[in-house]
């Protein structure tokens, strides 16, 4: 008599049970294993040996299937149902007609005889920067952040003009440039936590409605140096946390793959273009109005940014509040995963270096007597170096090849420095800037390295760190070659920095390894892995 919570039908005949085990042999299954002989399933496994399956696994011999894994190529009978299915090739190829194996009787229909299915599945292509245009929400981040970031731009070059008008002192117009880089980590460290605690467009939409808050009332004739000065603290305290907010979201929008980094890479893409169009785009605004009134127009830029933001994203919940508590204590549970401290260390290391040869540009063209035309030229030549680099790399290398290039180019970024020793002339100056700047594509495959590393209930904080520490260590970087231009040739400092950045990468490069064994051993004594540690292999 037959069982419904038992296997059923254990001898030849037909099997119409619906408990775990449906027609073992020849008959109709409905159930969680369907037809393991001939016949038709519509289970969880269908259609073992030859039929029709339309569920998770469908005609794991010659058949038609339909479902993740499909028609796949014929088994000996032993090694039928050996083991757990397998999921991590799904979707590999189309969907394949077999032939049954020859001696072996089919209780169901014959399958159509078809071409032999593929030894392996296909190598994955790379996405594109089409595929991320291609998400609706992306192009809102996008378009706010140029909206955002000529708002920055343009405020900084008028807040450093309207400063000198009034003063006539270089060193307070000099300092209002440096008050971008410095309050990073002050923000950084202490604001960080809010990334997570609380929604993340209420934040950004926040982020950038102070901005033009504090833009406003720049604008206001009767505001004080002082308080400009202020002012322009408090865009740069925001900064890091409305960066950091964006990175995270970007996770959010487009997953935590190929799409990510290649997101990542055209907002960086767009940041450097504004290295080369932006000062040229405020200079000539404030060639038309005073620089107050260049002032008004950024603080429209950021209320557009805060209305698209608003209307263009999705409302997400926090990611993770109260989990690792707020100010210093928060920030050092991120720290406390020594692979995501190697990581941020690979993000902070270079650019701390490869700022010099751009900090001393000026007095590099006085040493060498030559015009503001060729000043130009070495200004412009290590953002269009990491401009191609990033284009090439996003467009034509596989994830997997932008992961294994990591390393390789982040140790040598800074070497092409080594060709300032003998005081080279413009052109092959200019060589080496955007040598080192093309080098600049590693950061892809670190992009995906770092958000699989991160917690996501930490993700928002641990990007917000990593940005205002590579922010903070840019103006380190700055300040560093002007004591060191004090004291030796130009050429000399930056032939230098080439020789004293190779010898740091090298042991972050060391670290990062390091951490990736140390993940490797605590998986096998049967710790748990932080999410995403993968060890050695990943790098």
């Amino acid at each position: 008599m037959p069982k419904h919570d038992d296997p059923t039908t254990e001898l030849p005949g037909t099997g119409t049970g619906t408990g775990t085990t449906a027609a073992e042999l020849g008959g109709t299954g409905t159930e969680t294993i369907a037809a393991e002989l001939g016949g038709t399933g519509t289970g969880t496994i269908a259609a073992a040996l030859p039929g029709t399956g339309t569920e998770t696994i469908a005609a794991a011999l010659p058949g038609t299937g339909t479902g993740a894994i499909a028609a796949a190529p014929a088994l000996p009978p032993g090694l039928a149902h050996a083991g757990p299915a397998q999921t991590g090739l799904a979707h590999a190829g189309p969907v394949r007609t077999g032939q049954a194996p020859a001696g072996r009787p089919s209780a169901g229909p014959a399958a159509p005889t078809g071409p032999a299915a593929p030894a392996g599945p296909a190598a994955p292509t790379a996405p594109g920067y089409r595929a991320v245009f291609r998400v609706r929400e992306f192009r809102v981040v996008f378009v706010a952040h140029l909206f955002s970031l000529l708002g920055v731009v343009v405020s900084e070059l008028a807040l450093t003009v309207l400063v000198y008008d009034l003063t006539r002192s270089p060193l307070l117009s000099s300092l209002t440039f440096a008050l971008g880089f410095l309050p990073y980590l002050v923000g950084g460290t202490l604001l960080a936590g809010l990334t997570d605690r609380l929604p993340p467009r209420r934040i950004l939409v926040v982020c950038d409605l102070l901005c033009a808050g504090c833009v406003a009332l720049m604008v206001v004739p009767a505001t004080p140096v002082a308080l400009l000065l202020a002012l322009r603290c408090a865009i740069a305290v925001v900064s890091p946390v409305f960066n950091g907010t964006r990175m995270a979201t970007l996770a959010d929008i487009l997953g935590e793959g190929d799409l990510f980094v290649l997101g990542r890479s055209l907002l960086r893409i767009v940041s450097q273009s504004a290295l080369l169009t932006g000062f040229a785009v405020g200079g000539v605004l404030l060639t038309v109005v005073p620089p107050r009134g260049a002032l008004a127009v950024t603080a429209g830029t950021f209320l557009v940014s805060a209305l698209l933001l608003r209307l263009g994203t999705a409302r997400r919940p926090a990611r993770g509040f109260g989990a690792a508590g707020s100010g210093l204590s928060g920030t050092w549970a991120v720290l406390r995963n020594r692979r995501v401290r190697a990581l941020m260390l690979m993000f902070w290391v270079p650019p701390l270096f490869a700022v010099v040869p751009e900090a001393l540009a000026a007095p590099y063209a006085d040493e060498i007597g030559v015009s503001t035309a060729a000043l130009g030229l070495l200004m412009c030549a290590l953002p269009v170096g990491t401009i191609t680099g990033e284009l090439l790399a996003g467009s034509f290398l596989s994830a997997a090849l932008r992961s294994r290039i990591v390393l390789p180019l982040a140790v040598t970024g800074v070497l092409p420095y080594l060709l300032y020793a003998p005081e080279p002339g413009v052109p092959l100056a200019a060589a080496a800037l955007f040598l080192a700047g093309a080098t600049g594509a590693y950061t892809l495959g670190l992009d995906a390295w770092f958000v699989a590393a991160v917690p996501e209930e930490q993700r928002g904080r641990a990007m917000t760190l990593m940005t205002a520490g590579m922010m903070t260590v840019q103006g380190i970087g700055m300040a560093g070659a002007g004591i060191a231009a004090e004291f030796a040739p130009v050429h000399v400092v930056v032939a230098g920095t080439g020789v004293l950045g190779t010898v740091c990468l090298l042991a972050a490069a060391a670290e990062l390894r390091a951490a990736g064994a140390a993940g490797e051993t605590r998986a096998g004594r049967g710790g748990r892995r932080p999410k995403g540690e993968t060890g050695l292999t990943a790098i």
